[in-house]
């Protein structure tokens, strides 16, 4: 098993940014990669990003793409979400996963997951 676990949420003012750490224990080395995903008050879950341990190779949600940015330690099994220009739509619980051999942007792909840190963008 691994355990996910964030931290970093909080409060900022739409135009700020935010850095999410999520830190893995367990049996990391077997993890195919780990995924940021989040979700907003009446909204599915959604895929924002994710990272394969192999190599570090990213993956984006488009409307993602230049605002955050998804980077690894592995020496410290933990894994990062840069998260720029914020902006009010933004706010939701983000939530760090492991697992996504059957597809990294896949939600049912995760086998993990972290209990969820709470961003809120202030406009």
């Amino acid at each position: 098993q691994v355990q996910p676990v964030e931290s970093g949420g909080g409060l900022v003012q739409a135009g700020g940014s935010l850095r999410l750490s999520c830190a893995a224990s367990g049996r990391t080395f077997s993890t195919y990669a780990m995924g940021w995903f989040r979700q907003a008050p009446g909204m599915e879950r959604e895929f924002v990003a994710a990272i394969r341990w192999s190599d570090g190779n990213t993956y984006y949600a488009e409307s993602k793409k230049g605002r955050f940015t998804i980077s690894r330690d592995n020496a410290k099994n933990t894994v990062y979400l840069q998260m720029n220009s914020l902006k009010p739509e933004d706010t939701a619980v983000y939530y760090c996963a492991a697992g996504g051999s059957r597809g990294v942007t896949r939600l049912r792909s995760y086998d993990y997951w972290g209990q969820g840190t709470q961003v809120t963008v202030s406009s």
